[in-house]
């Protein structure tokens, strides 16, 4: 196992296979998309699969497939099966928007894919094409309809945005009546391409616990598991639970074990960096893998304390926390 410079080991990566997005939600992207990147400056599955080989003998366990949305990107099915053979990988698991993932749900029950986080930010047609500016609430709702069928594990992505959803927590919350869902409610991110919507941040972890407990009064704290990045409750008698994870206050970077790899082959240590390590031109200089490795051990040395600080080492050398989660990748 290996660890940062603050004793945090890394053992997660995500994984973004695409920066393209069929949808076009508004806290990810403005309405006219984002300017894609050309086939050759992404990542060929190869490489991909070189670099996933190559922390998995550094000790990362488990690899989380992201976007953009993965599915749009042909062949990812294939992908995922040579994964899967990797060397020491305990966990593959991807995070969609579920428009297109239905009809690959047997496949992924049957290459053993443990969970699947579906963003879903309203369970009203009307709000859904508002915010995704399409309309395809049905296509996902089939999609959540499949996964649970088929027993994997499925955690809501909601994303609370001021003025656009708010009204959906509890009708989200009461998802986990009977379903064996995790709703995850997440605190809005300036990564939409455009920067902060709102001068200040109004719906808080705390205020969307607040909230919630207006309906839902006896909702019960419950510990919550190692390198967690939401706090996690349940409501008694309720099958699924409920979380929030503070993403703009950042509360969790205390134990992050986590890196990122964009489709360009970024390497992010946090999410707030502004890339420390660009993959792509290693591997396309023709580095072996004890290079690799050892570029890989010199950033993780460096890797900062905390979103705060990324975020104000990248402000200092001209970054922005302004570009698109579809280009940072999930």
């Amino acid at each position: 196992m290996i660890y940062d410079n603050h004793n945090r080991p890394i053992t997660y990566l995500r994984l973004a296979v695409t920066d393209r997005c069929n949808l076009r939600c508004f806290y990810c992207m403005p309405e006219e998309g984002i300017k894609y990147l050309p086939k050759h400056q992404v990542l060929t599955y190869e490489e991909m699969e070189r670099v996933v080989r190559v922390l998995a003998r550094l000790g990362v366990q488990k690899v989380r497939i992201t976007g953009g949305e993965p599915f749009v990107r042909a062949g990812l099915m294939d992908f995922l099966h040579r994964l899967a053979a990797t060397d020491g990988l305990t966990d593959i698991s991807l995070t969609t928007n579920g428009v297109l993932t239905a009809p690959h749900i047997a496949d992924l029950a049957a290459l053993g894919i443990r969970s699947v986080n579906l963003s879903l930010d309203t369970l009203d047609r009307e709000r859904f094409r508002k915010i995704t500016r399409r309309d395809e609430l049905p296509a996902v709702l089939k999609t959540l309809d499949g996964l649970l069928s088929a027993g994997i594990q499925t955690k809501i992505n909601a994303v609370v945005m001021d003025g656009q959803n708010t009204q959906d927590l509890i009708p989200l919350s009461d998802l986990t009546r009977t379903l064996p869902v995790d709703v995850r409610f997440i605190e809005e991110m300036p990564f939409n391409g455009e920067g902060s919507h709102y001068p200040i941040l109004n719906w808080t972890h705390k205020r969307i616990v607040d909230e919630i407990r207006t309906r839902f009064p006896d909702l019960q704290k419950l510990p919550d598991p190692p390198f967690s990045t939401s706090a996690n409750y349940q409501i008694p008698g309720h099958q699924g639970t409920i979380g929030v994870i503070a993403a703009f206050s950042r509360t969790f970077c205390g134990t992050c074990n986590r890196i990122r790899l964009t489709a360009q082959g970024t390497l992010k240590t946090c999410l707030y960096d502004n890339g420390v390590l660009d993959v792509r031109a290693l591997l396309r200089s023709g580095a072996a893998d004890d290079e690799l490795t050892a570029a890989f051990l010199q950033a993780f040395a460096h890797r900062p304390l905390n979103g705060f600080e990324a975020e104000r080492h990248s402000m200092q050398t001209g970054g922005s926390v302004s570009e698109s989660m579809s280009t940072i990748g999930g």
